[in-house]
């Protein structure tokens, strides 16, 4: 945050020190702090507009497909499947999914604070996941495995548009709940040069005939939040009658092609936006930055805002 700060005003600095030796250079930097600025203010606009268009709900909610249901407590709030779509593709820049089924997030929050965390909330019906090589996965091998398929699977996402994705770590290692049949784990993933690395916590509930996922999106100084509020978010969720992973039938069910070590070597997303760098400096300290333009302009040119 100190170092995205500091940038732009080593900018403003240099500007207006040549600004005053040169009257050309200081009309030059005068339309430069106003770019800037309209860009800032572009993106304050198109925060403001996003959050009041978002309509959120509570309570019971019943999933599409009839697998699996939430009810989400006071404290959290739910974005339904059409909406999460548009978040995730059109302003956090994800490849279209048609798996999704919502995001539940904090009651406070919003899917373009970079502060807070949203699951993204889908269902794939796979099969039935059998879990006997929980015991036997080494997730060190796995790390090290995933890092060397980067430059090929970078590949593609280049052909498609996207920036490529680091595997940094583990930012907590994956562990299996077999009793109540959820896999949890988190990665520290790095999108093209971003010095702000994204955190992917991802939960796998298993069921008869798939997988509930919750994929948690945010930088990685959402961990601490994000740990705090699992539990919670994991009481939301349950298979309904009959879609239970006790409620397998070998006689007629499909078996899912991935065992545990599968799921954990799946989908990740980037939580970015239109002005992805400008997002990253917050509401407040945005306006702060705005006026700081606006001062400088003042100085150089007697006005403030055109």
């Amino acid at each position: 945050m100190k170092k995205l700060l500091f940038l732009p005003l080593c900018l403003l600095l240099a500007l207006t020190t040549f600004a005053e030796k040169d009257k050309k250079k200081k009309a030059e930097a005068v339309a430069e702090i106003d770019s800037v600025a309209a860009e800032i203010a572009a993106y304050e606009k198109f925060s403001d507009s996003v959050a009041s268009a978002l309509k959120y709900q509570t309570g019971k909610i019943s999933l599409k497909g009839d697998h699996a249901e939430l009810n989400v407590p006071a404290g959290f709030k739910f974005l339904n499947a059409e909406q999460t779509q548009f978040v995730v593709h059109d302003i956090w820049g994800n490849p279209k999914r048609d798996d999704i089924l919502g995001m539940i997030l904090p009651a406070t929050s919003s899917p373009l604070d970079d502060s807070s965390y949203a699951f993204i909330v889908s269902f794939d019906d796979m099969g039935y996941v059998k879990d006997d090589d929980a015991k036997d996965i080494d997730y060190d091998k796995m790390l090290k495995d995933e890092q060397k398929e980067e430059p090929e699977q970078n590949k593609e996402r280049a052909q498609m548009g996207y920036e490529p994705i680091h595997f940094a770590g583990w930012a907590q290692k994956p562990f299996y709940d077999e009793k109540k049949k959820v896999l949890h784990w988190a990665k520290d993933l790095q999108f093209g040069d971003n010095e702000n690395h994204t955190l992917n916590y991802d939960v796998r509930v298993l069921g008869r005939k798939g997988v509930l996922s919750l994929n948690a999106v945010s930088s990685m100084s959402g961990l601490p939040l994000v740990k705090k509020d699992i539990d919670k978010v994991l009481a939301m969720a349950s298979f309904t009658d009959g879609n239970r992973y006790a409620d397998f039938n070998s006689s007629t069910d499909k078996i899912a092609v991935y065992t545990i070590g599968g799921l954990v070597a799946g989908k990740v997303l980037a939580k970015a936006g239109l002005f992805a760098i400008i997002a990253k400096f917050g509401k407040f300290i945005v306006m702060g930055i705005i006026a700081i333009f606006y001062a400088v302009r003042k100085w150089l040119t007697g006005r403030g805002r055109p």
